[in-house]
């Protein structure tokens, strides 16, 4: 029996485990879970994120494991959703929830996955609130420590999937925040000068955060322009909330589309694959050329509207958010919501949004294959135009901040791009052309960033690899490390945070499902020609 072990148990484990119990040869599998609960997964925990903050994927979008997300909502008691807010009688598949719910979600796909492994036959153990120290590769299997262990265990084959890694409650100062999951959540915000450091949803909702600390959203379904409103406790006057980044833009509200996905017309995967084989040397323009034509082909009318063919790979960035930036934030804001609600209603989509939607996972396949130079200009434009694209967020999200806006309590912060910041003991002092703005709490969320071979955090591992290269090697297909000097075939990568460089779109639920379907199939297979192999030997003996 293949031993197998996961490290982490949010979706992207879940997933792996779901491919992995599925094959026909009986496993032994040990998941470690560094927090309380096993399969919650840190974005959806109720100890590290508020009620208020939304999820930006809808049931029609999460792969299901056992169920799907809407029918594990129908099922729960009508009083334990609308603790979360949510109306039992107007669930649907389009809908935006409390990410929190999407933790119990995956906590009860998690027993019932551990209950179906069992009645086929596999071998689990789980351990939780346990942290993983250590992991080295090895000849013959792996060798894995844990804080809770004497000794390391044995296994055959491990998963990495650790998630995202964010700065501890340890960093973290009075009145400064390393992001809103080190200890913003139950902390007593004063009423006060607060700076946001981002503004996408991520930096929304630690607005939210704070905002209900200090009053609360009410529905005024009898006011068509504000059906929405904030009303801020008389004891928090003071309470100013500044979004900032160095655009100053606002997020765009999610927009209705066709799922599944349909298919690309100019830009095809292998169209694409073909540019990668002919060579990095112009690579970029050459996929910018196929980009253009995608896009003119969805959308004449938008196309001539920001003079498509006299963009370039360069220029393509400041076209696509000129019209957005020449506009106040909450205006665009404003316009754009009543856009998306009206589309919804009418099932309509916007063909230029929904060509650059599905181009971003396509264009992603050339940030490898880049020189250095084209991809210091990958990310300073099309970059930024796919992410803002793929990144809208749920109307309700922007619904909120029109309702803090009107109650004078949100504003936004163009920072431009020579800013400097300060964080002292008094507060924090964002430096920017147009003058200094002091801040009695500060909170950095502008989310995940790309981690390195230093940031692995087993250091024996780490040591091994470090050895071969001074960077992290590169995955397979199946996402086992390319190093099989040290036995680097054993170890999947899956833990997105270090998949970032290469692939800087990587992100979300539905990454995390087709991550595990291919790690599960690929130990599959591997089990397969193994015990292929093994009758063939009894055979000859």
């Amino acid at each position: 029996m293949q031993r197998i072990t996961i490290i982490g148990t949010g979706p992207t484990g879940l997933y792996t485990l779901a491919a992995l119990i599925d094959g026909q040869a009986p496993l032994a599998i040990t998941l470690y879970e560094a927090g309380e609960h096993a399969g919650v997964g840190m974005p959806y925990d109720e100890h590290a994120n508020h009620r208020a903050m939304l999820a930006n994927i809808a049931s029609i979008e999460i792969p299901p494991l056992t169920c799907t997300y809407l029918e594990w909502l129908l099922a729960q008691p009508a009083g334990f959703l609308a603790g979360y807010g949510v109306d039992k009688e107007t669930l649907h598949d389009r809908q935006f929830l409390p990410r929190v719910l999407l933790g119990h979600y995956f906590r009860a796909q998690f027993l019932a996955l551990v209950a179906r492994a069992e009645d086929q036959g596999h071998r689990v153990t789980v351990f939780e609130d346990c942290h993983v120290t250590d992991l080295q590769a090895g000849d013959e299997d792996l060798s894995l420590w844990t804080a809770r262990h004497d000794g390391p265990a044995r296994f055959d084959r491990a998963v990495i999937a650790t998630g995202h890694v964010w700065p501890s409650k340890a960093d973290a100062r009075p009145g400064y925040f390393p992001s809103p999951w080190s200890g913003l959540i139950g902390a007593a915000i004063p009423a006060g000068a607060v700076g946001v450091l981002g503004t996408s949803l991520s930096g929304i909702d630690a607005a939210m955060a704070v905002a209900v600390q200090h009053g609360r959203f009410r529905e005024q379904p009898d006011d068509a322009e504000n059906p929405l409103c904030f009303d801020l406790d008389p004891h928090s006057a003071d309470l100013r909330i500044t979004l900032m980044s160095r655009s100053g833009l606002l997020p765009e509200a999610d927009f209705y589309c066709p799922i599944p996905h349909e298919r690309l017309r100019i830009a095809t995967p292998d169209r694409v694959a073909r540019e990668i084989n002919a060579g990095s040397e112009g690579l970029l323009d050459r996929v910018f050329a196929l980009i253009a034509r995608e896009v003119r082909d969805a959308d004449p009318r938008w196309s001539d509207c920001i003079a498509l063919e006299e963009q370039n790979a360069d220029t393509f960035a400041d076209a696509y958010f000129a019209n957005r930036a020449e506009r106040n934030p909450f205006r665009w804001a404003q316009r754009n919501l009543l856009e998306v609600e009206r589309n919804k209603r009418d099932r309509h989509t916007v063909p230029w949004r929904y060509a650059l939607l599905r181009l971003h996972e396509v264009v992603e396949e050339i940030a490898p294959h880049l020189d250095e130079r084209d991809r210091e200009r990958f990310d300073a434009g099309l970059r930024r135009v796919f992410i803002d694209n793929y990144a809208a967020v749920p109307p309700e999200s922007i619904r909120r901040v029109l309702a803090l806006r009107a109650a004078g309590v949100i504003d936004v912060l163009a920072m431009g791009r020579d800013y400097q910041m300060d964080v002292g003991d008094s507060g924090t002092v964002i430096k920017t052309a147009n003058g200094e703005h002091r801040f009695q709490v500060f909170i950095d969320a502008r989310g995940q960033k790309a981690l390195d071979l230093t940031d692995l955090p087993f250091p024996r591992l780490r040591d091994q690899l470090l050895a071969h290269s001074d960077e992290l090697p590169p995955v397979g297909d199946n996402y086992t490390l390319m190093v099989p000097e040290i036995g680097g075939h054993r170890i999947a990568l899956a833990a997105l945070p270090f998949l970032m460089h290469d692939r800087p779109f990587v992100q979300g639920i539905a990454v995390c499902a087709e991550i595990g379907a291919s790690i599960g199939g690929s130990i599959h297979r591997a089990a397969q020609r193994r015990r292929l192999w093994l009758r063939g030997y009894d055979d000859e003996h």
